[in-house]
């Protein structure tokens, strides 16, 4: 099987490996990289679990190749932390109990720094609107909302 010469940047961190033609980016992420925070969930881009930023658009990892990764910037859930200092969005999903099994959660963190970036201030509409890709089978969606609305609000200043 040939492989491509990939470049680009995971996290802000520049990125070359040897990608088949074939590979997922969730496989290079999890497999290649070992980036195992992005999940595969459904491997048909129902469920969001393994979602990630590409240039800025949220995109499911499992629908896009590897090699059409090539001169992207890749943002994963490893890169919302800061060394031990955890991003709000994953402080407010501990604070308010919003993951339980942790699958669908990576996925979640994802689309909801994505939305935030694109909407600081969203209505609890556009949040369960935004969110409607990621799918849970623990924790019901509630939790999960109102720790994306709190954040929003601590992000904001306000």
């Amino acid at each position: 099987m040939a492989k491509h010469h990939v470049s680009f940047t995971i996290n802000g961190d520049p990125t070359e490996i040897l990608c088949e033609t074939h590979a997922t980016l969730l496989d290079v992420l999890r497999d290649e990289l070992e980036l195992t925070g992005t999940k595969e969930g459904c491997s048909t881009g129902d469920c969001g679990a393994c979602s990630v930023t590409v240039d800025g658009r949220l995109v499911c990892s499992c629908l896009m190749l590897g090699v059409e990764a090539n001169g992207k910037a890749i943002g994963t859930v490893e890169g919302l932390a800061k060394g031990d200092k955890l991003h709000v969005l994953q402080e407010k999903f501990l604070e308010h109990h919003a993951l339980q099994c942790g699958i669908c959660t990576p996925g979640f963190l994802v689309a909801s720094k994505a939305l935030l970036e694109k909407n600081p201030d969203p209505t609890e509409t556009e949040v369960r609107y935004w969110l409607a890709g990621n799918l849970c089978r623990c924790t019901g969606y509630d939790k999960i909302v109102r720790a994306v609305m709190d954040a929003a609000t601590v992000m904001r200043g306000a």
